[in-house]
């Protein structure tokens, strides 16, 4: 990318503090303040860095720890509910209802890669910084190295973590237990800004079409009180918020997945969008908006539809405020 092309893509704002080559602190600022698109909070992800940066525990300790906090041990369970009809079913929606909840074969992240997990994450953290938000949510895998190799204040991605980046997008999700569709397959795709529009007061972008125009009938028919708060998700964009989850889940992939799509994978990447209710911050993001107004109004139109429902099968919480168009 020509740095004339570069520039006049990025706000005239983000453009001049490019210029002005900002310098990325290593800090999380304000630790009370979520992640813009989930319920992730930094003081979260600092605690979470810290712990997986100290040394591993006794072994016996960690195991009665681990089962303290509410793992579900769910071989001692299917004995149980092998006299129902549907075992299986009833422990997978258990799952889902505890989806915070570490369960017995969830799969982690091997203790090896954790190095390269958080400095991954913090590079790409750096890239977001300088570029802005909302440009970052539209950034593709290839424009993310070019301003790696460009911008000091961010430096090159190194070849360990450009290998755990693709391993993420090439991994099985079911592993995981995630069930969902792989919508985007190709690592270097390119998200074309002609077919784009920035939603003015949101900081997000949605396709043109049908994701614009029926975020625009659906505002209009609720009102003033709902509004945009997820939009187009680059595969760097998604690929930041599941590893955000997954130092927040201290290496748990299979509970990252239960709340944040794995890369490749989430339909916000193809034209689905997030809505929420105006000042509601990162409780737009949990249950509690299914009991707003808004939601209600939503379900009164008749024509909205939720991607992942209540009782879902796809290995993912219920999520009330994702917005289905593909």
């Amino acid at each position: 990318m020509h740095r004339r092309a570069f520039l006049r893509f990025f706000s005239v704002g983000t453009a001049a503090a490019v210029s002005a080559q900002l310098f990325y602190r290593e800090t999380f600022g304000n630790l009370d303040v979520a992640f813009e698109d989930t319920d992730i909070e930094a003081r979260q992800i600092y605690n979470s860095i810290r712990l997986m940066k100290s040394k591993a525990p006794d072994s016996r300790e960690f195991l009665q720890a681990f089962t303290s906090v509410g793992a579900v041990r769910e071989s001692e369970q299917e004995v149980i509910l092998s006299q129902t009809e549907t075992p299986s079913r009833f422990s997978y929606l258990s799952k889902m209802r505890n989806y915070e909840s570490p369960h017995e074969k969830d799969l982690y992240l091997p203790k090896a890669q954790y190095p390269v997990l958080i400095s991954t994450f913090k590079r790409l953290s750096r890239v977001q910084q300088l570029v802005g938000h909302g440009n970052f949510n539209v950034l593709g895998f290839d424009e993310m190295q070019q301003i790696g190799r460009r911008y000091s204040a961010v430096g090159r991605f190194s070849r360990q973590e450009n290998d755990f980046f693709e391993s993420l997008f090439l991994a099985n999700a079911k592993d995981y237990g995630f069930l969902g569709e792989k919508v985007t397959t190709d690592l270097t795709s390119l998200i074309s800004r002609k077919n784009t529009k920035k939603i003015g007061k949101t900081g997000h972008f949605l396709y043109r079409g049908s994701s614009e125009a029926l975020y625009k009938k659906l505002k209009a028919d609720v009102g003033e009180t709902i509004t945009l708060t997820s939009g187009i998700r680059s595969v760097v964009k998604q690929t930041h918020l599941f590893i955000a989850k997954t130092i927040q889940s201290e290496g748990n992939l299979s509970k990252a997945s239960r709340s944040l799509a794995p890369p490749g994978h989430s339909y916000h990447g193809v034209g689905d969008f997030d809505v929420g209710k105006v000042g509601y911050g990162s409780k737009n993001f949990t249950e509690a908006f299914s009991s707003t107004d808004e939601f209600k109004k939503l379900v009164d139109l008749g024509y909205v539809s939720i991607r992942y429902p209540r009782n879902n099968m796809l290995g993912v919480r219920y999520e009330p405020w994702h917005i289905k168009v593909v």
